[in-house]
């Protein structure tokens, strides 16, 4: 950590190099992608999500990348190839790994969700690629793709089959860039076992909001949860964490609240990044929550220090606090996750 070289006060992180405060205080925030060139490059990514004109529009998330012929995605797992938008995973299969979790796991639901209270396994399908760029990323290998394993819809769908498995689990990276194999998977395995198997989704929730209303419907039929990633509630807090704009993730949110009104089906949860996602971001967060429903289970996640955000500290326990105290104002269950790391604070 140094001092923000913008007010000298408040601490920062090096890979930013500006604090929370002057962050919310800046009228230009285009140059905190900038923050992310080095993590772009080390995985041959690109800096923005790239938008041509005249080219090629992927449909699949809030980035909304227009890709000019030979150019890859912000994702890094599709581009433009002679004029056809074309995956890095070779047709029906994934760049993915899957393995067995004992239940119960330690998912971001189970303090709630049914699958703990039952016996057996989780299906655990982790996706590589992203459509964020999260400097805290606890999965980073996700983008490291020329290691990915290539996984087929029906090896998944057969593995899913396996009478231990109760639950099946789509995460990353985050399945956005791969949603629609993921959804072929799902549907499958759904219809192959009379929608008796939970479909779970983590992610950061910034997808296509027709696909991601296919996903939260098929979850809501077989009694599984939808877990959104809230990062921050100010842009520029966001937009600095992450590397692109995080609002579209409140917005889907939102249009699935209204749509699938079920009880547990949707959650949240937000990372308690030392000195920036602070009570500041967290009240106004758990009131958006609230104002959809006061009932919407919450989880607030301690820190622990990763990737490019290695000088920051795990989050303190006065912040842990504060936080949880802030969204307590607004939300009935709100639950402090990643508990065992404040022995260490």
């Amino acid at each position: 950590m140094k001092p923000c070289r913008k007010c000298h006060n408040q601490p920062a992180a090096d890979a930013l190099g500006i604090c929370a405060h002057c962050l919310r205080e800046s009228e230009n925030p285009e140059f905190l992608m900038e923050q992310h060139a080095p993590a772009r490059r080390r995985w041959g990514l690109p800096l923005r999500p790239p938008h041509r004109p005249n080219g090629l529009s992927c449909p699949l998330c809030a980035n909304h990348c227009q890709l000019a012929p030979g150019e890859w995605g912000y994702c890094g797992m599709w581009r433009n190839l002679r004029g056809k938008l074309t995956c890095r995973a070779p047709a029906g299969s994934a760049l993915a790994y899957y393995y067995l979790d004992p239940l119960p796991t330690n998912c971001c639901a189970a303090w709630f969700c049914r699958g703990s209270r039952l016996r057996g396994y989780n299906l655990a399908v982790f996706f590589y690629g992203c459509n964020f760029d999260c400097l805290f990323c606890q999965n980073a290998s996700h983008k490291n793709f020329a290691e990915a394993g290539v996984v087929s819809e029906q090896e998944l769908v057969e593995a899913a089959l396996d009478s231990r498995v109760r639950c099946v689990c789509f995460f990353g990276g985050s399945p956005e860039p791969q949603l629609p194999f993921a959804l072929r998977v799902a549907r499958r395995i759904a219809e192959k076992t009379h929608f008796q198997k939970m479909i779970c989704w983590e992610w950061n929730g910034a997808g296509n909001l027709g696909l991601v209303r296919q996903a939260a419907r098929i979850s809501a039929r077989t009694g599984g949860t939808v877990k959104f990633d809230l990062k921050a509630f100010h842009p520029n807090i966001g937009l600095a964490l992450c590397g692109v704009p995080t609002e579209a993730v409140r917005e889907n949110f939102a249009h699935l609240a209204r749509e699938f009104p079920q009880p547990d089906l949707l959650t949240a949860t937000t990372l308690l990044v030392p000195f920036y996602v602070d009570e500041q971001e967290v009240e106004p967060l758990a009131a958006f929550l609230a104002e959809i429903n006061p009932n919407i289970p919450y989880s607030l996640l301690v820190f622990s220090p990763d990737y490019y955000l290695r000088d920051l500290p795990i989050t303190p326990r006065e912040q842990v606090e504060r936080c949880y105290q802030a969204a307590r104002r607004h939300l009935k269950r709100v639950q402090v996750g990643n508990r065992h790391l404040l022995q260490y604070a």
